[in-house]
């Protein structure tokens, strides 16, 4: 079985930012905050990624290095700490509803500003007319949250913030405001094709750590301001794209169906498993297995009603009841990959860990996934200095080639690096074709996670006596 952990072991961590432990994971690292006293040039951010090798770019670039350091950056923030109580250690966990983290202004105003977009929901209901796919009235919010937009940040957001910097790259003057504006714009689903996915979750981490870099966050203890960002912004957006998805019938984007971890999201996996981990010490690494003594086990995201009780304190349990609301049948069916995982008794620590190595191979190292997103001047295409090429995996070798004109001005499709190793020098019947891989995660017909060891059966299939009908 493809092991997808091995795979991106190497490159999951960006290497300018990486310090390794003897056990392997590594320490905690921060997104840089710019110098409010140096001219900053702002650019519009507009896509850069048209191919495979324009992937392999992003995975050595600075904006590349830079999301993977937020997001170990979010996660480490939200593993238990541990603490001591009457001379008792104690581990200090934070829940969904936790009275443990104090929202400071900032985060409060973001949260402000979600509800605001969610208001607009109920002034744009779903059209009631006859659809196959999507609901159109998804087009009209959206248009309506394009309008609003710049007044909404001019609104939530402090004016030291959307004026930073004081270099433009246009005549027009391009501004702070601008790019936050794009990665928000993008986060909430694409009104064109009418779906949403982890390339528009990736957009609103994009958002967040863009106003980590102009300084909206600072001035907090260590952790606060992080755990501040999960749990008061990034689970209300949560609430808000499931409501979107629900309310117009958004399709999955770029999904792989039962092969995929989820037909929309990712990161609540993430920062969900960390909260479940074992307690650390603040500046101890994220643990690479075991769990909190008092962590509900894996196994009982399959079960409806331990799910109902532990979403509202659990991202990964509310991501799990989200697939619940919205999806019918024997868990181990449409969701295997999640059945699978459930499975890993080694504990939430494992669980996390691998997470994060699969978000790097299954989102970050995807085409059909980051080919829509932004670069500007908070996420440069730019070569991250201390990058080392990743090598080759199957992750990154089967990533489409850029349409090329041929010599008679007819465009050729765009072809795959792996098709492309037909044309080796040999003889071959013309109807021939080289033999195809099963579905990732495709083990003897069973679909399992990548990183998961073998620890469950495969459920059973429904009504397998069902009579044959009278011939």
């Amino acid at each position: 079985m493809l092991d997808i952990l091995d795979e991106a072991k190497e490159a999951v961590i960006p290497t300018g930012v990486r310090r390794v432990t003897a056990a392997g994971m590594p320490q905690h690292s921060m997104l840089e905050v710019l110098d409010r006293s140096a001219e900053h040039r702002f650019l519009s951010p507009v896509k850069r990624i048209h191919d495979g090798p324009g992937v392999a770019f992003f995975l050595t670039s600075l904006a590349y290095r830079d999301i993977m350091t937020f997001v170990l950056q979010l996660n480490h923030s939200m593993i238990p700490r541990k603490s001591q109580t009457d001379g008792d250690q104690t581990a200090q966990s934070w829940e969904l509803d936790s009275d443990a983290i104090t929202l400071s202004e900032p985060i409060q105003k973001l949260q402000q500003l979600i509800g605001h977009l969610n208001s607009l929901v109920d002034e744009v209901p779903p059209d009631t007319g006859p659809r196959r796919f999507g609901n159109v009235s998804f087009r009209k919010w959206y248009s309506v949250v394009e309008e609003k937009l710049p007044a909404l940040l001019q609104e939530f957001l402090p004016s030291d913030i959307l004026s930073f910097g004081s270099l433009s790259s246009g005549a027009v003057g391009t501004t702070a405001a601008d790019e936050l504006q794009v990665y928000l714009l993008g986060s909430f689903g694409s009104p064109q094709r009418l779906d949403y996915g982890t390339g528009h979750e990736l957009s609103f981490l994009a958002f967040l750590g863009a106003l980590w870099k102009l300084g909206l966050f600072e001035g907090q203890g260590p952790g606060n301001a992080e755990r501040g960002i999960v749990i008061g912004v990034f689970e209300p957006y949560l609430n808000l794209v499931r409501r979107l998805i629900k309310s117009y019938t958004l399709e999955p984007a770029g999904s792989h169906g039962v092969w995929g971890l989820d037909d929309n999201s990712f990161l609540p996996y993430i920062f969900g498993s960390a909260q479940l981990a074992p307690a650390i010490h603040e500046t101890d690494p994220a643990p690479i297995e075991g769990s909190l003594p008092a962590a509900p086990d894996a196994s009982s995201v399959v079960n409806r009603s331990s799910v109902q009780r532990e979403r509202t304190k659990n991202l990964y349990f509310s991501a799990i009841g989200f697939i619940f609301d919205v999806k019918r049948g024997p868990f181990g069916e449409h969701s295997p990959m999640l059945y699978d995982i459930s499975g890993i008794t080694a504990g939430w620590g494992k669980i996390n860990k691998g997470m994060i190595k699969m978000y790097n191979a299954e989102v970050l190292s995807k085409f059909p996934v980051v080919q829509h997103f932004p670069f500007g001047s908070l996420f440069r295409w730019e070569k991250d200095p201390d990058a080392q090429l990743p090598p080759p995996t199957t992750h990154t070798t089967s990533q489409p080639l850029r349409e090329h004109q041929t010599p008679g001005g007819n465009a050729s499709r765009a072809r795959t690096a792996d098709s492309a190793a037909s044309s080796r020098p040999g003889t071959s019947a013309p109807w021939a074709t080289t033999s195809v891989d099963s579905p990732r995660g495709m083990v003897d017909g069973v679909t399992r996670a990548p990183w998961a060891s073998a620890t469950k059966p495969p459920p059973p299939p429904v009504n397998p006596n069902r009579p044959r009908p009278n011939g």
